[in-house]
């Protein structure tokens, strides 16, 4: 019962949290944003899952709540919440190797993928945060490497949540790494949210 308390509560935040980015009501996104978030840690801690894979998602989840504030329009601490998310992505692993990465023809692919995606959507988007700022360019590379492995690893659980979750969480930053720094994406807000909600309940509920 507990567990469906947070699911639906988590459900309806991440509903408000997606109409303050279409309405534009960054008020509503301060609260709705973040207890999203705080919604899927519970989720995660209710899991009953593994002691270990829960732990790693826990501190995970923690960091992009972390990273959710810090990136809130009212805060603006970019180079924060890239830090927050990227350190986050190194405690999924953590959590997928605990889980058990034995899928290695996966891995591959998922390396190859995001190699690709990397030459390609991420060098502009790099491109585009160095001219923004020089400062930017090593910050969002190395995010780039570690969210592709992120997903490489996450692939390798062969797990369904997972690779979705974590291949959701590539599609939301990618979108959002484009629309900060190359050019706007209709209805990009809400995109960014709906993908990366999608990413941390999937990866959450891996664990149920």
């Amino acid at each position: 019962m507990t567990r469906t308390i947070i699911l639906v509560v988590t459900i309806v935040a991440a509903v408000v949290d997606w109409w303050s980015r279409v309405a534009a009501r960054d008020r509503v996104e301060q609260w709705a944003k973040p207890l999203t978030t705080i919604g899927v840690i519970g989720l995660a801690l209710s899991s009953g899952g593994p002691t270990g894979e829960v732990r790693w998602a826990t501190i995970a989840l923690v960091l992009c709540l972390v990273g959710d504030v810090a990136l809130l329009p009212r805060v603006d601490r970019f180079v924060l919440g890239l830090g927050s998310f990227l350190l986050g992505h190194v405690a999924f692993i953590g959590a997928f190797v605990a889980h058990g990465v034995d899928e290695i023809t996966l891995t591959g692919v998922a390396f190859v993928a995001a190699g690709l995606l990397i030459a390609t959507v991420g060098m502009v988007v790099v491109r585009g945060a160095a001219a923004n700022s020089r400062s930017l360019r090593t910050p969002v590379l190395s995010y780039l490497v570690v969210i592709s492995a992120m997903a490489a690893v996450g692939w390798g659980t062969g797990s369904p949540l997972i690779i979705l979750g974590s291949t959701a969480f590539v599609v939301s930053d990618a979108v959002l790494g484009w629309r900060q720094f190359v050019r706007p994406v209709r209805h990009g807000s809400l995109l960014v949210m709906v993908t990366y909600h999608l990413a941390i309940g999937s990866l959450a509920l891996s664990l149920w």
